[in-house]
């Protein structure tokens, strides 16, 4: 069983109208892993809808008990892709489990998103690794503690 975790980002993101700003949505986690026919061996579980420019450490520290506390070995975790490497971080104490945490650049509703890719690039990284926190977005895997985001360049690239 696989224990998939939410906590918002980008990939959770709702555009209403023109006068609207993006707001965090439900997520479509589920959906698009049964659009991927992936309908069992996995539990969803929202912890927060945030951006991740507001989490604070406190939604980190509670990232981690929930992983820490599920009883999966295999840990998703849907995140927004601008402090996905500090949580990835402040995973690094959680031991016993393969943790890999995953987002996407544009909104899984809009048509051009990354976010199918990306949840089936994750999934399948997910079952291959061995223990420990990684994150995977737009076809590579990098090891928690040397990855940043470059915002100039849009993706992930190790230090």
């Amino acid at each position: 069983m696989i224990e998939i975790f939410t906590t918002g980002g980008t990939i959770d993101k709702v555009y209403f109208d023109a006068n609207s700003e993006f707001e965090i949505g439900d997520s479509l986690i589920g959906e698009l892993l049964a659009e991927s026919n992936i309908r069992d061996g996995f539990a969803v579980t929202g912890l927060m809808r945030k951006d991740s420019l507001e989490m604070t450490d406190d939604d980190r520290a509670a990232v981690r008990e929930a992983v820490g506390q599920c009883g999966a070995e295999r840990v998703l975790i849907t995140h927004g892709t601008d402090t996905m490497p500090e949580t990835a971080r402040a995973l690094l104490s959680v031991t016993g489990k393969t943790i890999v945490l995953m987002g996407a650049m544009q909104p899984a509703r809009m048509r051009r998103s990354d976010a199918v890719f990306n949840i089936g690039f994750a999934w399948a990284a997910l079952q291959l690794l061995p223990h420990g926190v990684y994150i995977a977005m737009n076809g590579e895997v990098f090891e928690a503690g040397s990855v940043r985001k470059n915002l100039k360049a849009q993706r992930f690239e190790r230090t």
